[in-house]
């Protein structure tokens, strides 16, 4: 489930032609990306533990990844460049001796230049053997990821922080001193429970933490999908002396009810704006200061962007301008680009995504976490790495002309010089059942994830940016745990106007439930209508929930109104010219795109630019 506004813009892709297979590449620079020349861009992978041996027994001293789709998990920032963290799951260990720590998730850290530890190794177990409660949950060792604070002597692990030294926090964990006899993860409380722990209802203590810069605080979210909403959270990380534990302390819920944090307000009786504030929907990190919170909104119509949204004000600004849709992502220590993984580019989103220029009224009807559902395929995430200047929006894919089986795969990690960039590739048919839909893995053991290291030689290394002071007070709402957070409510059934902010203009008519909480319906009629004066919208479209019984929506029940469709009746003009539209009968979603990533459609939805139909995929694909 994703938040409440989608935007994002379609725009030709900016590539570079490379080839990226297990050994390094180099990608050269011929375009601009805003004012400075495209840099180069070396990619490599970083060692690993062995594969386990098909027939599962590990006899590495070390131990052995599993060969398993997402077998080696996410990387986490460390604050020397020379290091990274790194979930995996390890496979295959005896059950006693020495080796026997090397099983299940754990977290690694990987040396990034080329030496090894005194094991031997460029990686080290950080938690194989390590001493912790059941309040820390395993699961979450390789995802969110790892993060190292700054005093370098504790490092974030799943629901807890990590600390080495008989009296506390005494050495980093790449010292040779840091060993799991000495090592401990004391677990992180929210609500006087373990941080993620289920309720009975299912439903998280709190999910996908990211630590801020000055690693004070945890920005994370809830997610009820009872009632299909999404929470996110800041707090601040304090150490309960007596009880040997972390809470989370003076927690405020990062949204607003107020039309000030709105993203469609009403002015003048039925004139619409649209108000870049409070754009947050799914939390997904920090800016490098920390003075502002990343997140997920829209931007256009049916498409996704990244968003920073400054944690005092809640005013927004855009990073990212043509993703089509975007969620992880990590902001460069020195601030200035965004690595951001984008479906731009792969071909998947842009029969729903690909016409710019669209504003994104829909989104009020609850179009995002249906097109954010469309953005997978059972394990292939057609993600790739773009490298953002989060000043102008604009950027490349690093990896251009890679492997399209390969899939980037949750958070990249910079290292800490602001030099390269961290992440992890999935084989996208590596764990589906036989026969595979594409190529088995040529990696060591078969396995079907490996880690990357995008090195951009043109960078000199640079310092971290100096974390902000937390504000005082904040846009959001103070928690009350008594009191659930106030939801937003949508704009009023009525009939509005939307002004371009180049020319045109847009009559927009919604109509909602009886309660005024939930939108049914809402469309739009375009005359010239234009934000940036190059690309020109006109003609008519609409969003509106229906039942449908071959999707499952079916009348008389709970899941009635699950199902969205889509009427589009759309021409570009201007810098491109296009068209989108539905068939005769609309295109319609049911919930299994947005809960199970599986396309199945009822109707036709195309978009042409330029002379190019971009169709939608087949049902189940």
């Amino acid at each position: 489930m994703r938040s409440t506004l989608a935007r994002g813009t379609a725009a030709a892709v900016l590539a570079l032609a490379a080839a990226l297979a297990g050994t390094q590449t180099s990608i050269a620079a011929d375009a601009n990306v805003s004012s400075t020349i495209r840099p180069r861009v070396d990619i490599e992978q970083l060692p690993v533990p062995p594969t386990v041996p098909q027939d599962g027994v590990c006899t590495h001293p070390t131990g052995c990844v599993s060969a398993d789709w997402s077998g080696i998990g996410t990387p986490g920032p460390a604050r020397d460049p020379k290091y990274v963290f790194l979930g995996i799951t390890y496979a295959g260990a005896p059950e006693s001796g020495p080796a026997s720590v090397y099983s299940g998730n754990q977290v690694l850290v990987v040396r990034t230049d080329g030496t090894t530890f005194p094991n031997g190794e460029a990686w080290k177990c950080i938690t194989c053997g390590v001493s912790y409660g059941s309040e820390i949950d395993t699961s979450q060792l390789v995802y969110p990821p790892a993060n190292e604070l700054p005093d370098r002597k504790r490092v974030l692990v799943s629901n807890g922080i990590l600390e080495c030294g008989a009296g506390g926090a005494e050495y980093a964990v790449t010292d040779p001193r840091c060993t799991p006899a000495n090592t401990r993860i004391a677990p992180i409380y929210w609500n006087d429970r373990p941080l993620f722990e289920r309720d009975e209802h299912g439903v998280n203590n709190g999910r996908e933490w990211r630590l801020s810069p000055d690693g004070e605080r945890l920005l994370f979210n809830v997610v009820d999908f009872r009632v299909l909403t999404i929470v996110p959270y800041v707090g601040r990380i304090a150490y309960d002396q007596e009880k040997g534990r972390y809470h989370l302390t003076d927690v405020v819920a990062l949204q607003n009810p107020a039309a000030a944090y709105q993203p469609m307000v009403v002015e003048d009786g039925n004139r619409l704006r649209f108000n870049q504030a409070g754009m947050v929907g799914e939390p997904r990190g920090w800016t490098a200061d920390g003075r502002a919170t990343l997140g997920i909104q829209s931007l256009n119509s049916d498409s996704m962007d990244a968003w920073a949204t400054d944690l005092s004000t809640g005013a927004s600004r855009p990073l990212t301008r043509q993703a089509h849709y975007t969620d992880p992502m990590a902001m460069s220590p020195d601030g200035r680009w965004l690595l951001a993984e984008e479906v731009n580019g792969s071909g998947r989103l842009d029969f729903i995504s690909g016409m710019p220029g669209i504003p994104p009224l829909t989104a009020q009807a609850g179009t995002a976490p249906y097109v954010s559902g469309i953005r997978n395929h059972g394990n292939r995430r057609f993600f790739s790495p773009w490298l953002v200047d989060p000043k102008t929006g604009r950027g490349f894919q690093i990896n251009a002309g890679s492997d399209p089986n390969w899939n980037i795969a949750a958070d990249p990690a910079w290292l800490a010089d602001s030099t390269a960039v961290v992440y992890t590739e999935n084989l996208a048919c590596g764990a589906n059942p036989t026969p595979h839909r594409c190529a088995d893995s040529t990696e060591p053991g078969g396995r079907n994830s490996r880690v990357m290291i995008a090195r951009f030689p043109d960078f000199k290394p640079s310092a971290p940016v100096a974390p902000a002071p937390f504000p005082e007070k904040t846009w959001g709402q103070p928690y009350d745990p008594n009191t659930p957070p106030q939801q937003p409510k949508p704009v009023p059934t009525g009939t509005y106007t939307l002004r371009g902010k180049a020319q045109g203009s847009a009559t927009v008519w919604i109509t909602n439930n009886s309660v005024g909480t939930q939108t049914l319906s809402l469309a739009v009629a375009y005359r010239n209508y234009s934000d940036d004066g190059t690309n020109i919208i006109n003609g008519t479209e609409k969003v509106e929930r229906v039942s449908n019984t071959a999707l499952g929506c079916t009348p008389g029940t709970a899941t009635a109104l699950s199902c969205l469709k889509w009427t589009e009746d759309l021409k570009l003009s201007g810098r491109q010219s296009g068209t989108k539209r539905t068939g005769p009968d609309g295109f319609t979603l049911g919930p299994s795109a947005m809960f199970r990533n599986d396309f199945q459609a009822v109707g036709t939805l195309t978009t042409t630019i330029d002379g190019t139909a971009y169709t939608q995929p087949a049902n189940g694909s």
